[in-house]
Protein backbone atom coordinates (compact mmCIF):
# COMPACT_ATOMS: atom_id res chain seq x y z
CA UNK A 1 0.00 0.00 0.00
CA UNK A 2 1.49 3.30 -1.08
CA UNK A 3 1.12 6.54 0.85
CA UNK A 4 1.83 10.24 0.54
CA UNK A 5 3.85 11.61 3.46
CA UNK A 6 4.47 15.21 4.50
CA UNK A 7 6.99 16.11 7.22
CA UNK A 8 7.06 19.42 9.12
CA UNK A 9 9.99 21.81 8.73
CA UNK A 10 11.22 20.81 12.18
CA UNK A 11 11.78 17.30 10.81
CA UNK A 12 9.65 15.57 13.43
CA UNK A 13 6.37 15.72 15.30
CA UNK A 14 3.34 13.66 16.26
CA UNK A 15 1.72 11.72 13.43
CA UNK A 16 -1.62 12.11 11.68
CA UNK A 17 -3.08 9.58 9.25
CA UNK A 18 -5.16 11.39 6.60
CA UNK A 19 -7.96 9.25 5.17
CA UNK A 20 -9.20 10.00 1.69
CA UNK A 21 -12.53 10.96 0.21
CA UNK A 22 -14.04 8.82 -2.55
CA UNK A 23 -11.86 10.68 -5.09
CA UNK A 24 -8.68 8.98 -3.85
CA UNK A 25 -5.33 10.42 -2.82
CA UNK A 26 -5.18 13.30 -5.27
CA UNK A 27 -4.15 16.92 -4.99
CA UNK A 28 -6.69 17.81 -2.31
CA UNK A 29 -5.71 15.02 0.08
CA UNK A 30 -2.02 15.66 -0.53
CA UNK A 31 -2.65 19.33 0.31
CA UNK A 32 -4.40 18.28 3.51
CA UNK A 33 -1.31 16.33 4.56
CA UNK A 34 0.85 19.37 3.76
CA UNK A 35 -1.55 21.55 5.76
CA UNK A 36 -1.05 19.29 8.77
CA UNK A 37 2.72 19.28 8.25
CA UNK A 38 2.54 23.07 8.25
CA UNK A 39 1.29 23.00 11.83
CA UNK A 40 3.83 20.46 13.02
CA UNK A 41 2.50 16.98 12.21
CA UNK A 42 4.05 14.12 10.26
CA UNK A 43 1.07 13.38 8.01
CA UNK A 44 0.54 10.19 6.01
CA UNK A 45 -2.26 9.60 3.48
CA UNK A 46 -2.53 5.88 2.58
CA UNK A 47 -3.79 4.84 -0.86
CA UNK A 48 -6.88 2.94 0.28
CA UNK A 49 -7.80 2.10 -3.32
CA UNK A 50 -4.59 0.12 -3.82
CA UNK A 51 -6.39 -3.23 -3.77
CA UNK A 52 -8.55 -2.04 -6.71
CA UNK A 53 -5.76 -0.26 -8.58
CA UNK A 54 -2.82 1.65 -7.08
CA UNK A 55 -2.79 5.41 -7.53
CA UNK A 56 -6.45 6.06 -8.37
CA UNK A 57 -7.19 9.80 -8.12
CA UNK A 58 -10.41 10.98 -9.76
CA UNK A 59 -10.92 14.56 -10.89
CA UNK A 60 -13.06 16.82 -8.73
CA UNK A 61 -15.67 17.37 -11.44
CA UNK A 62 -19.21 16.10 -12.02
CA UNK A 63 -17.85 13.36 -14.30
CA UNK A 64 -15.07 12.55 -11.85
CA UNK A 65 -17.59 12.29 -9.03
CA UNK A 66 -19.53 9.67 -10.96
CA UNK A 67 -16.34 7.69 -11.51
CA UNK A 68 -15.41 8.11 -7.85
CA UNK A 69 -18.76 6.70 -6.71
CA UNK A 70 -18.19 3.66 -8.94
CA UNK A 71 -14.71 3.12 -7.48
CA UNK A 72 -15.96 3.57 -3.91
CA UNK A 73 -18.58 0.88 -4.52
CA UNK A 74 -15.74 -1.55 -5.31
CA UNK A 75 -13.99 -0.79 -2.02
CA UNK A 76 -13.99 -3.60 0.53
CA UNK A 77 -14.94 -1.47 3.52
CA UNK A 78 -13.79 -3.79 6.34
CA UNK A 79 -10.45 -4.20 4.55
CA UNK A 80 -10.19 -0.42 4.17
CA UNK A 81 -10.58 -0.10 7.94
CA UNK A 82 -7.84 -2.69 8.43
CA UNK A 83 -5.61 -0.87 5.94
CA UNK A 84 -6.24 2.40 7.78
CA UNK A 85 -5.22 0.79 11.07
CA UNK A 86 -2.12 -0.65 9.37
CA UNK A 87 -1.27 2.86 8.14
CA UNK A 88 -1.57 4.16 11.72
CA UNK A 89 0.82 1.47 12.94
CA UNK A 90 3.26 2.16 10.11
CA UNK A 91 3.17 5.90 10.80
CA UNK A 92 3.95 5.37 14.48
CA UNK A 93 7.08 3.46 13.50
CA UNK A 94 8.53 6.26 11.37
CA UNK A 95 11.59 7.82 13.04
CA UNK A 96 10.18 11.30 12.41
CA UNK A 97 7.15 10.59 14.64
CA UNK A 98 7.83 11.65 18.21
CA UNK A 99 7.13 9.14 20.99
CA UNK A 100 5.03 7.02 18.61
CA UNK A 101 2.07 9.37 19.07
CA UNK A 102 -0.36 9.50 16.15
CA UNK A 103 -3.98 10.30 15.40
CA UNK A 104 -6.30 10.02 12.43
CA UNK A 105 -8.23 12.57 10.38
CA UNK A 106 -10.62 11.74 7.57
CA UNK A 107 -12.89 13.48 5.08
CA UNK A 108 -16.21 12.06 3.84
CA UNK A 109 -15.50 8.33 3.27
CA UNK A 110 -12.39 8.94 5.32
CA UNK A 111 -14.46 10.57 8.07
CA UNK A 112 -16.39 7.33 8.50
CA UNK A 113 -13.18 5.31 8.37
CA UNK A 114 -11.55 7.56 10.98
CA UNK A 115 -14.49 6.85 13.30
CA UNK A 116 -14.09 3.10 12.73
CA UNK A 117 -10.34 3.28 13.38
CA UNK A 118 -11.14 5.00 16.69
CA UNK A 119 -13.61 2.22 17.53
CA UNK A 120 -11.38 -0.69 16.53
CA UNK A 121 -7.89 0.60 17.29
CA UNK A 122 -6.00 3.06 19.48
CA UNK A 123 -5.30 6.39 17.77
CA UNK A 124 -4.29 9.15 20.14
CA UNK A 125 -7.01 11.39 18.71
CA UNK A 126 -9.47 11.41 15.78
CA UNK A 127 -11.09 14.05 13.58
CA UNK A 128 -14.07 13.06 11.43
CA UNK A 129 -15.25 15.43 8.71
CA UNK A 130 -18.81 14.68 7.48
CA UNK A 131 -18.63 10.89 7.74
CA UNK A 132 -21.98 9.67 6.43
CA UNK A 133 -21.63 6.23 8.02
CA UNK A 134 -21.13 7.55 11.56
CA UNK A 135 -24.78 8.04 12.63
CA UNK A 136 -25.68 4.42 11.92
CA UNK A 137 -22.65 3.20 13.91
CA UNK A 138 -23.19 5.47 16.89
CA UNK A 139 -23.98 2.50 19.12
CA UNK A 140 -20.28 1.61 18.94
CA UNK A 141 -19.04 5.05 19.97
CA UNK A 142 -18.85 4.01 23.63
CA UNK A 143 -15.96 1.74 22.63
CA UNK A 144 -13.82 4.76 21.67
CA UNK A 145 -11.12 5.64 24.19
CA UNK A 146 -9.43 8.56 22.40
CA UNK A 147 -10.64 12.13 21.92
CA UNK A 148 -12.83 12.70 18.86
CA UNK A 149 -13.93 15.78 16.92
CA UNK A 150 -16.89 15.62 14.51
CA UNK A 151 -17.71 18.14 11.78
CA UNK A 152 -20.98 18.16 9.83
CA UNK A 153 -22.67 20.53 7.40
CA UNK A 154 -26.12 21.74 8.36
CA UNK A 155 -27.20 21.67 4.70
CA UNK A 156 -25.53 18.40 3.72
CA UNK A 157 -27.72 16.56 1.17
CA UNK A 158 -25.96 13.26 1.93
CA UNK A 159 -26.26 13.39 5.75
CA UNK A 160 -29.70 14.46 7.00
CA UNK A 161 -29.53 17.21 9.60
CA UNK A 162 -31.28 15.07 12.21
CA UNK A 163 -28.55 12.43 11.88
CA UNK A 164 -25.81 15.01 12.47
CA UNK A 165 -27.76 16.35 15.45
CA UNK A 166 -27.98 12.83 16.86
CA UNK A 167 -24.18 12.51 16.74
CA UNK A 168 -23.75 15.91 18.39
CA UNK A 169 -26.30 15.07 21.09
CA UNK A 170 -24.34 11.91 21.88
CA UNK A 171 -21.03 13.80 21.89
CA UNK A 172 -22.33 16.39 24.34
CA UNK A 173 -22.61 13.68 26.99
CA UNK A 174 -19.10 12.31 26.41
CA UNK A 175 -16.10 14.05 27.94
CA UNK A 176 -13.80 12.88 25.12
CA UNK A 177 -15.96 14.09 22.21
CA UNK A 178 -16.73 17.39 20.48
CA UNK A 179 -19.14 18.00 17.62
CA UNK A 180 -19.85 20.96 15.36
CA UNK A 181 -22.67 21.40 12.85
CA UNK A 182 -21.81 24.21 10.46
CA UNK A 183 -25.26 25.54 9.63
CA UNK A 184 -24.17 27.31 6.45
CA UNK A 185 -22.28 24.30 5.02
CA UNK A 186 -23.15 21.48 2.68
CA UNK A 187 -21.18 18.30 2.04
CA UNK A 188 -17.40 18.22 1.50
CA UNK A 189 -17.18 21.93 2.28
CA UNK A 190 -13.44 21.66 2.98
CA UNK A 191 -12.63 20.34 -0.49
CA UNK A 192 -11.11 23.35 -2.27
CA UNK A 193 -10.59 21.33 -5.47
CA UNK A 194 -14.31 20.68 -5.92
CA UNK A 195 -16.16 23.88 -6.97
CA UNK A 196 -19.52 22.16 -6.44
CA UNK A 197 -18.70 21.54 -2.78
CA UNK A 198 -16.12 24.00 -1.47
CA UNK A 199 -17.32 26.69 0.95
CA UNK A 200 -14.41 28.82 2.21
CA UNK A 201 -16.08 30.34 5.28
CA UNK A 202 -17.22 27.12 7.03
CA UNK A 203 -14.03 25.41 5.82
CA UNK A 204 -11.89 28.05 7.50
CA UNK A 205 -13.98 27.93 10.66
CA UNK A 206 -13.82 24.13 10.85
CA UNK A 207 -10.07 24.11 10.24
CA UNK A 208 -9.55 26.61 13.06
CA UNK A 209 -11.59 24.34 15.35
CA UNK A 210 -9.58 21.35 14.16
CA UNK A 211 -6.21 22.98 14.82
CA UNK A 212 -7.39 24.08 18.27
CA UNK A 213 -8.62 20.55 19.01
CA UNK A 214 -5.32 18.99 17.88
CA UNK A 215 -3.33 21.49 19.91
CA UNK A 216 -5.23 20.31 22.99
CA UNK A 217 -5.37 16.57 22.31
CA UNK A 218 -2.16 15.81 20.36
CA UNK A 219 0.04 18.93 20.62
CA UNK A 220 2.81 19.35 18.07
Amino acid sequence: MGAYVAVPESGSGPGMVVLQEIFGVGGYIREATERLAGIGYVALAPDLYWRIEPGIAHEHTEAGMGEAFQTAQQLDHPLAVRDSIAALKALRQLPEVTRGKAGVLGFCLGGTLAFEVAVQSDPDTAVCYYGSGIPEMLDRAKEIRCTVLFHFGGQDPYIPREQAERVCAFARNESNMECHIHLDAGHAFDNHEAPMFHQPEPAGRAWAQTTDFLARTLPA
